[in-house]
């Protein structure tokens, strides 16, 4: 990720076409060691592309890909809706348990402020 962002930065700033070395050199800036062989390989993989045609056509492929954020027939409401009285019983339960603990001290025969 390193590598495509410092080779996106340099094209933003008017590096069409940035070579190994300058990537290596926005890395270096901030005090990250570039990997030669996955920079190699981005540099051959993004020789003679457009990046935004790239960018582009990736979004594309990205649209088509279910993201599990719709769930069909409806049915993430009633599951929501099921946790929610589940975690109202947990917490009376920890209530009880509260007050359990203080009802002990009156067992003992003396409190704080007696």
């Amino acid at each position: 990720m390193r590598h495509i962002a410092a080779y996106l930065l340099l094209q933003i700033g008017g590096n069409a076409s940035p070579s190994a070395d300058d990537v290596k050199k926005v890395l270096s800036a901030v005090g990250i060691e570039a990997e030669d062989d996955r920079l190699e390989k981005l540099i051959s993989e993004l020789s003679g592309k457009d990046v935004n045609a790239l960018i582009a056509e990736g979004s594309a492929k990205l649209a088509s890909v279910p993201s599990g954020g719709a769930v069909a027939g409806g049915g993430g409401a009633p599951a929501a809706a099921g946790g929610a009285p589940a975690a109202a019983a947990e917490e009376k339960k920890e209530e009880k348990k509260e007050e359990e603990k203080e009802d002990s001290d009156d067992d003992m025969g003396f409190g704080l402020f007696d």
